[in-house]
């Protein structure tokens, strides 16, 4: 009967805080994503926000208030997308650290998945020659010299 991994039980567990740091990682990818498609928005609504050539004081008064709207919002969403790449950047350290860990142990498990194939091969080499040593001494003529 093989002996089981020892560790087993922690390489699921690692390989499940991969998965969940994979996730994440990409959760955080697709909200700097969002955040950059709202910037570029943004400022595409800000090149296009123009002020009139003709109109009354009102009409210039809320082009204005407009155009300082968006400036905001696009500095906003400048901010937004610094801090999206921010949370990309951390998640994406948290992955490799928790990819790392899981790693190291799946190497354990091979190691240990090794050594227990050798084992069984060591075994099954001796179950052999002993047939082979039972098959010779009790079927076989004497080859001379072996006396």
């Amino acid at each position: 009967m093989a002996r089981a991994f020892r560790l087993g039980g922690l390489l699921r567990l690692r390989k499940l805080q991969e998965e969940q740091a994979e996730a994440e990682a990409a959760r955080a990818n697709a909200e700097r994503r969002a955040a950059d498609k709202r910037r570029y928005d943004t400022a595409v609504m800000l090149a296009g926000a123009a002020l009139p050539d003709e109109g009354d004081e009102l009409t210039w008064r809320a082009a204005i208030a407009a155009r300082a709207a968006l400036t905001g919002l696009t500095s906003e969403s400048v901010t937004a997308v610094e801090a999206a790449q921010a949370r990309v950047h951390e998640a994406t350290a948290h992955w490799a650290e928790a990819r790392a860990r899981a790693t190291a142990l799946e190497k354990l498990e091979d190691r240990h998945s090794a050594a227990l194939r050798t084992e069984e091969d060591h075994a099954e080499q001796l179950v052999l020659d002993e047939a082979a040593l039972r098959g010779r001494t009790t079927t076989d003529p004497p080859i001379e010299g072996e006396r």
